[in-house]
């Protein structure tokens, strides 16, 4: 008897399906694309741009959109790449003669870089430029860097050079000061969570706002990790994304944890805020981790005091309204000392012989913070 397979349907990770392919579709770099598009629009491009930042925040990206509005033969009215004409439907396939790609971290030695130095010798057959776009060029060797700078320094008119790092420093000073350079942000996390939840409806997947918070949250500025935990989370919830879901799979405490213990500690109460501690490593968690989250909370907090910081809050709208909550309650001087106990305590943890008796000890610290207060409020008795 014979079994008939049945293809499984190739799965696009959300990184690549999402990719932005214009501009205005890139997340979290306003400021640079605009000014891209301007060059293009004044005809003002330089010949060797540097793109520099932190992982996952779109410098490849923007590079390709660059490359493939430069050779676009029918630019829109907004300075994006029509998809349609010869040059663009070549990169989009993949086989576009114009645009060169060399990832430095494999391709580093002299050798490499003469073979990229014959290349641009010769000029484009479609387009008007020929684009190399080098990443991770601070991995190039310095015997590399130093045969690839009479190049840049001397490049022939159809040629423009797009260097990407996450390390500006490693580049040799010659080699920055024949570059425009372009320092990419770290996306933000309101930023990351309107483009997760665009992907969640396009892919028809039920969402819960604080679910892509701590998405969001977790990826520490980089979109690119932003869409991988997110693929995961789909993957582990069936399309139906909760925030209690994502914090089990993600090993990440409830906030609600540091909403009871910062309220039992601003009661003095410390058997239930040991209880609390107790009830977290019972569960599997660090406590350094809670350590580290609980001093985090208290600077939300003292965020929350003043309306002019509220804006550093990156959380969701009803967790925000329970921040403005609990920080009413509070005092400034409490919370400034307790952020002081708990950072001390943060640098003492990895030396430390008994971790759950410095952070017990911490938390008895900050509970009798109130009443170390009130007796220093005392009149004194002069009888």
């Amino acid at each position: 008897m014979r079994l008939s397979l049945i293809p499984m349907e190739q799965f696009v990770v959300s990184a690549r399906k999402y990719r932005p392919a214009t501009f205005d579709t890139v997340v979290g770099q306003k400021s640079i694309t605009d000014t891209l598009k301007n060059a293009i629009n004044n005809q003002h491009l330089a010949q060797a741009f540097l793109f520099t930042g932190s992982r996952g925040v779109g410098k490849t990206t923007v590079a390709r959109i660059l490359a493939k509005t430069i050779n676009c033969m029918n630019r829109t009215e907004e300075t994006e790449p029509c998809e349609n004409c010869d040059s663009c439907n070549s990169f989009n396939e993949g086989h576009s003669l114009n645009i060169y790609e060399l990832d430095a971290a494999s391709n580093n030695s002299v050798d490499d870089i003469r073979k990229l130095i014959e290349q641009v010798r010769m000029a484009p057959q479609i387009g008007s430029h020929k684009v190399y776009i080098i990443d991770e060029v601070h991995m190039l060797s310095a015997s590399a860097f130093n045969a690839f700078l009479k190049t840049l320094e001397e490049p022939p008119a159809h040629a423009i050079f797009i260097l990407a790092t996450t390390e500006k420093h490693k580049i040799i000073p010659t080699i920055l000061s024949r570059c425009q350079i372009f320092d990419f942000v770290r996306i933000r996390i309101p930023d990351m969570v309107k483009h997760l939840a665009l992907i969640a409806e396009k892919e028809g997947i039920n969402f819960e706002e604080d679910a892509l918070h701590i998405i969001a949250e977790k990826a520490d500025g980089a979109l690119r990790d932003a869409l991988s935990i997110f693929d995961q989370q789909v993957s582990f919830s069936s399309k139906d994304l909760s925030y209690q879901s994502v914090i089990n799979n993600l090993n990440i405490l409830d906030y609600d944890y540091y909403f009871k213990v910062s309220n039992a500690l601003s009661k003095s109460e410390i058997p239930n805020s040991l209880l609390i501690f107790n009830e977290i490593l019972s569960n599997g968690f660090e406590g350094h981790q809670f350590l580290v989250g609980l001093a985090g909370h208290l600077r939300n907090l003292m965020v929350c005091k003043s309306p002019e910081t509220l804006s550093l809050l990156e959380v969701s709208d009803k967790v925000k309204e329970m921040y403005k909550e609990q920080a009413a309650q509070l005092e400034h001087d409490f919370l400034f000392k307790a952020i002081e106990i708990l950072t001390t305590a943060d640098f003492q943890y990895k030396p430390s012989q008994n971790k759950r008796l410095l952070v017990e000890l911490s938390l008895m610290q900050v509970a009798s913070l109130l009443s170390e207060t009130i007796e220093k409020k005392k009149p004194i008795n002069t009888d």
